[in-house]
């Protein structure tokens, strides 16, 4: 799997609070080993994650959640990041990653991100 998100995605590993890291994706093992085992899986299977647009950052006390697009196994996605930070750390994340349909599927035209 590639990973690309921002100009150094070699420096990802350096933002975790190592193997104290909770990790809520219930397909995610806590840890920067788990973290590690997730990506080297779907690295296996041929999956790239790939963050295009960073459209929302938003913080208030230790929490930054984060409002992404991209793609997922090339399919066009949204990506919703919840992060605390301990330390100058991501200690904690939540996400939640779905797919946007393309516009000839829409049954609005409101948009995924109208805001």
């Amino acid at each position: 799997m590639t990973f690309r998100m921002g100009q150094h995605p070699e420096k990802l590993t350096s933002y975790f609070d190592g193997n104290n890291y909770i990790q809520h994706n219930p397909g995610i093992a806590d840890g920067l080993d788990g973290l590690g085992a997730a990506l080297a899986a779907m690295a296996q299977q041929g999956i790239e994650m790939k963050y295009d647009t960073l459209h929302k950052v938003l913080g208030k006390g230790n929490f930054v959640l984060t409002v992404s697009e991209g793609s997922l196994g090339g399919m066009h996605s949204s990506y919703f990041d919840l992060f605390r930070i301990e330390n100058g750390k991501i200690a904690e994340h939540w996400d939640t990653i779905e797919s946007i349909l393309p516009e000839d599927k829409r049954l609005n035209a409101n948009g995924k991100y109208g805001f």
